[in-house]
């Protein structure tokens, strides 16, 4: 429910264009984000970084997108989001005690065990590799395919990108937690 939840405003984003073009997808994209924050701040009584973030980023070139009546700016958003988000896991790779990932994660996978430090460290900088490669294939998409190509490829690829590399971190993670229980277990 929440993957169905965080695609959303893209799945709306795909039919607006797929209807009605470009510009009104534009639009809807951002009252849709703009949804997205307000119910996520009415539902669990803070605000969601990231949803702020990719708001914030829609808006700005969204609104250029619409001011100058070209496609490009709003190209640019999820490129804009994905070095955000990589710039935010490598400064906390480098520059905090617990880098990102382990930050967001980590209350998640209590019950299950503790992950080593070391394997949240590389995780951080897979994911941040992975936004840095994904917003690059997003600008090459961009700039030499049609609207209508790119608009497939931000709702097919990006959407199942992000799909498969998080089965392919549960999976590593996985790992590293039965290791853990397996561990645990043999000492009793």
């Amino acid at each position: 429910m929440q993957l169905f939840y965080e695609i959303f405003p893209v799945f709306l984003f795909f039919l607006a264009f797929k209807f009605y073009g470009i510009y009104v997808a534009t639009v809807v994209g951002i009252v849709t984000t703009f949804l997205q924050v307000f119910i996520s701040r009415v539902w669990m009584k803070a605000w969601d970084k990231k949803q702020l973030i990719t708001l914030a980023v829609f808006v700005v070139f969204g609104g250029m997108t619409l001011y100058f009546h070209d496609p490009i700016f709003v190209k640019w958003k999820p490129t804009v989001v994905f070095w955000l988000f990589a710039v935010a896991l490598l400064v906390t790779h480098y520059f905090t005690h617990k880098p990102l990932m382990q930050r967001l994660m980590e209350n998640m996978l209590q019950e299950k065990g503790v992950v080593p430090s070391e394997i949240w460290r590389r995780l951080n900088l897979v994911w941040a590799a992975f936004f840095i490669v994904l917003g690059t294939v997003n600008l090459y998409v961009a700039y030499f395919y049609s609207n209508d190509a790119w608009v497939n490829f931000k709702f097919y690829g990006v959407t199942g990108a992000l799909f498969l590399f998080s089965i392919l971190q549960a999976l590593y993670l996985s790992r590293y937690l039965v290791e853990r229980n397996q561990t645990h277990d043999e000492k009793q």
